[in-house]
């Protein structure tokens, strides 16, 4: 099975406010795109997995133009509270990185 790092050109991770998170996906080309973009490894169940998220809320919008899919998920706490540790979510994609694709 590939994994994301093998498959992908450029992921990101981002703040979407206060209270969400988005990681961006780059697939290496049209090819890996079409392949994986409904893989079981990027579905909800992951996010739930990796960040501890609410299954019913993760979002997920494929840009077939740019070889992209977005991921959008809810904060497990607002950005900038007492327990912040990456307050602009610049290093959350790191945990999808190892996941395999099928």
């Amino acid at each position: 099975m590939a994994k994301l790092r093998d498959v992908s050109r450029h992921i990101r991770s981002k703040q979407a406010g206060p209270f969400w998170v988005t990681i961006d996906i780059w697939f290496d080309g049209q090819t890996s795109f079409d392949r994986y973009k409904d893989s079981a490894g990027l579905s909800p169940d992951v996010f739930v997995d990796l960040f501890g998220t609410d299954a019913g809320l993760v979002k997920k919008i494929s840009v077939p133009e740019l070889n992209l899919i977005k991921v959008s998920y809810p904060r497990a706490t607002p950005q900038g509270g007492v327990i912040e540790r990456d307050m602009h979510s610049g290093q959350q994609y790191v945990r999808l990185l190892d996941v395999e694709l099928d």
